[in-house]
């Protein structure tokens, strides 16, 4: 591992807790429509920061907004691929911008979307290859969302599809490919989620995926914790929740400080009264 890539490592995984808590705003690259919470950018990242939230996913066109409510530690994942979303034939991962592009944006890590089971996958494995090299070339982490091809898909809808084994494969081929952190869709119970943890052999943190309640959200990230998971990444339950300060602070109790779902739950309920 090269001394860059450790240092920004260090950032994204914070060395006391050994934790990575991510709130990711980049869904206006891959929803097929305008999600009312990103209107206002600025806002969210700055409710996402104070909640205790250290890493942002963001894409690049409008980190000069986003940045100005960065802290000294707060770290910045840029996004390399977007969601062709309103094709009639469904959403295809597309590739943007470059590696080279987020070290000059002082990115502290690069985030590919890696959707398989399609007609692109021979491209879509390609593509995280190349990502990996380079990063690896520069010294700049790489996190890969091995998650369910349709990001906007049920949790019921994707497991009735793809099933569980999709997800074994997926987040094993993006570390073998080269990832250094893997996100990966919630799989439905803490068993089958420990599964993918162990053989990812990677970091792994667990993706927020639709809204759900919070009760349901904060159990998930209990029992994601509870079988290896580093943390999260978590959009959606964030910027379009009444309060994502306060369900930053929440997630950041359980994954941070491992309060259970119920103590963080009635902490955020007291919160948002």
């Amino acid at each position: 591992m090269t001394i860059g890539k450790h240092v920004r490592l260090r950032r994204l995984i914070e060395p006391a807790s050994g934790t990575c808590v991510v709130c990711a705003l980049d869904h206006a690259m891959t929803s097929p429509r305008l999600l009312a919470g990103l209107v206002d950018l600025r806002a969210r990242v700055r409710e996402a920061v104070d909640g205790g939230a250290n890493v942002l996913m963001l894409g690049a066109g409008l980190l000069d907004q986003a940045v100005t409510e960065f802290r000294p530690t707060t770290a910045l994942a840029l996004m390399l691929s977007a969601s062709a979303a309103g094709r009639p034939g469904g959403a295809t991962v597309t590739p943007i911008n470059s590696v080279e592009w987020a070290l000059r944006a002082g990115a502290d890590a690069a985030v590919v979307y890696v959707a398989l089971a399609g007609v692109n996958e021979p491209a879509m494995i390609s593509y995280v290859s190349q990502v990996a090299e380079a990063c690896d070339r520069w010294g700049l982490p790489f996190i890969a969302e091995a998650e369910w091809p349709d990001a906007y898909a049920s949790l019921t809808e994707a497991q009735d599809t793809l099933g569980v084994e999709y997800l074994l494969r997926n987040a094993r081929l993006c570390a073998e490919l080269g990832a250094d952190i893997v996100k990966v869709n919630w799989s439905g119970d803490a068993a089958s989620f420990g599964r993918i943890v162990e053989a990812t052999r990677r970091p792994v943190i667990v993706a927020g995926g639709p809204v759900v309640s919070d009760e349901e959200l904060l159990t998930r990230m209990e029992q994601a914790v509870r079988v290896g998971a580093i943390g999260c990444s978590v959009g959606r339950n964030i910027f379009e929740h009444r309060s994502p300060r306060a369900m930053t602070r929440a997630l950041c109790r359980v994954i941070r400080d491992r309060w259970s779902a119920r103590q963080a739950l009635d902490e955020l309920r007291a919160a948002t009264a």
